[in-house]
């Protein structure tokens, strides 16, 4: 069965301990660990330091790997999201070389998945974007393979504001852009980190890709989104998405979860399901964003033993 968690990035300003903490007295499985450098966040969600892989000493490993055993908690994978085809190539750089250094500390941690974005320059065709990630990605890969550490892309369009238009900042959005992923770099440790939520609000079918894409499922998120069916009729599906659609809760959506949870178990998947909470009616308190992870755990516990 597959082994529920939440993803940190939510309890942004709790330190690595009481992220934990949370996890093993709200019976989760595990987390996925938000790995930013340390700096200041560029967009919601982002920029969140939980584990400092540029601290990552034998003592840190000792104690993380420790404190985890000690809760009965595992890290589902190391989290960063930025954009690795961006236009600016000394921060692409910059943000490579992280990715790159996660999958050694990740190996360090027997952490099995680093998850990330493949990245788009959104004034840039589809084109030209595939050929920056010929250039960019076989090296990401290749240190994956050595660690033998698989990379999950999630599949976030990152096309939400104006200042991501007209693209987005990730390419890896379909199925038709995954199967060229996979097609230039065909290795089995390249794979997915699958959220259903994105699909849906880009009136695509949310189940059918787990069927086709079972060997490829490195992690899985859960989030669900409301399309407000009154507002894509007023402003149609070329307008700034968030203008007819908003993220929520497992539960609170139209993702179809029967559907999803089955074919997971169709396929036999196994490993983590971790609720990714981007809910903005529930960001008033502390109070309210705990009660989030809580109110998503309780509705998809049916799905699980």
């Amino acid at each position: 069965m597959q082994q529920l968690g939440f993803v940190s990035a939510i309890l942004a300003e709790k330190p690595f301990e009481e992220v934990i903490d949370f996890a093993s007295e709200n019976k989760f499985a595990c987390v996925e660990m938000m790995c930013w450098p340390v700096g200041k966040a560029e967009r919601r969600y982002a920029g969140v330091t939980h584990v400092n892989i540029d601290e990552l000493d034998d003592n840190q490993v000792s104690h993380i790997k420790g404190y985890l055993n000690q809760k009965n908690v595992f890290i589902s994978g190391l989290g960063y999201y930025p954009n690795p085809l961006a236009a600016d190539e000394a921060k692409a750089a910059q943000e490579i070389d992280h990715i790159k250094k996660l999958i050694p500390a990740a190996a360090k941690l027997g952490i099995p998945v680093v998850n990330t974005f493949l990245g788009r320059e959104p004034s840039r065709s589809v084109d030209d974007n595939f050929a920056v990630f010929e250039e960019r990605f076989p090296e990401i890969i290749k240190v994956a393979e050595e660690h033998n550490i698989n990379i999950g892309i999630e599949n976030c369009p990152m096309f939400f504001t104006q200042d991501e238009w007209p693209g987005g900042k990730n390419l890896a959005y379909s199925p038709a852009h995954w199967d060229r992923m996979f097609d230039i770099i065909p290795s089995a440790n390249f794979g997915l980190n699958y959220d259903p939520s994105h699909l849906v609000w880009m009136q695509m079918d949310e189940i059918q890709p787990i069927y086709d894409y079972k060997d490829r499922i490195h992690h899985v998120h859960l989030k669900d989104v409301k399309v407000y069916r009154d507002k894509l009729n007023t402003v149609g599906v070329l307008a700034t998405p968030l203008e007819y659609h908003s993220p929520k809760l497992p539960g609170l959506g139209d993702v179809r979860w029967r559907d999803f949870f089955s074919a997971l178990t169709t396929i036999g998947y196994k490993g983590p399901t971790c609720i990714e909470v981007e809910d903005k009616a529930f960001e008033d308190s502390e109070e309210s964003i705990k009660s989030s992870i809580l109110l998503a755990r309780n509705y998809v516990s049916q799905f699980y033993v």
